[in-house]
């Protein structure tokens, strides 16, 4: 007779105890499914990070004449870098800035800063050229870019006329890089701000973007020049076939092979210690609710 009460007495315990194991269990569930589909939601809304930049596929866009990016400049960008591109007290100076600073600013969207607040929007969501006030206060961030490739292939080419020097847009060869190579780059050089998965980090007072917009022009162009707070890397440090390889690596990183089980959005120990805090406390709870039954 003891011991079957001893055994009912355990197994109101274990039934007392399933909630709260349940409740744990749906919310790793919940936790690994909101994952999937803020990454699903994510990608989906990702531009496609194989294109070419204005600057790669020049000989294939119809050509835009010298005037028409001349009044592009001067309506969109001399208001901050002024007429001449020697800057003003809005915007820095451009000369010697060199084209593939000219193309990655442009081309991420970054450029120009305007006026979020004026009424007309493109379906971007960005007034469309000609539309919005060149605002200096606006935030720096990427967007959808505000010119068609062909535009920005003019702009970069009459920058580079009356602003003449620095980089010019660099041509990505992925074809014969080394992914070996540009993983330990990227780890030594690059992983400490974007994170060894290139979705950014978190610094003091800023943030390391995500490298997961961007093309493999954008990508090179931002080793080379440096932008905001990034350092530049000249071609002492990293060679023109080394940059190559950290490309391909930033690109491999958009879909790297898994060795098995769940990626976790590939958030580092962030997101393992949710899952396994979640996943031990609901084995420590029925272990001890076990352990006090039998008492």
């Amino acid at each position: 007779m003891a011991h079957v009460r001893r055994a009912d007495r355990r197994s109101r315990a274990l039934a007392s105890a399933l909630p709260f194991a349940a409740v744990a269990c749906f919310g790793v569930v919940g936790f690994v499914h909101a994952g999937a589909v803020a990454r699903g939601v994510t990608a989906a809304s990702a531009p496609n990070t194989a294109s070419s930049t204005a600057s790669s596929t020049t000989s294939t866009l119809p050509d835009v004449s010298a005037s028409d990016a001349h009044l592009v400049y001067l309506r969109d960008c001399a208001t901050c870098h002024g007429a001449d591109a020697r800057g003003t007290a809005y915007g820095p100076s451009l000369q010697g800035v060199g084209g593939a600073a000219v193309d990655y600013w442009v081309s991420s969207g970054r450029m120009p800063l305007v006026d979020e607040g004026r009424p007309a929007k493109s379906p971007q969501g960005r007034a469309p050229p000609g539309q919005y006030l060149a605002d200096p206060n606006a935030r720096i961030a990427r967007h959808p870019p505000a010119y068609p490739p062909a535009t920005i292939a003019a702009l970069v080419r009459y920058v580079a006329a009356i602003a003449p020097g620095g980089p010019a847009v660099p041509s990505v060869d992925l074809a014969h890089s080394s992914l070996s190579d540009g993983g330990q780059i990227f780890r030594l050089q690059c992983a400490a701000c974007h994170a060894w998965s290139g979705v950014g980090g978190a610094l003091y007072q800023r943030a390391a973007p995500s490298l997961h917009s961007a093309t493999p022009t954008q990508i090179a162009e931002a080793i080379r020049i440096g932008p905001g707070q990034m350092p530049a890397f000249g071609t002492a440090a990293i060679p023109a076939d080394q940059v190559d390889a950290v490309v391909a690596y930033v690109r491999y990183l958009d879909h790297p092979e898994n060795r098995g089980g769940q990626p976790l959005w590939y958030l580092g120990p962030v997101a393992e210690g949710g899952v396994a805090i979640l996943l031990g406390l609901a084995a420590l709870l029925l272990a001890t609710r076990w352990i006090g039954s039998r008492g």
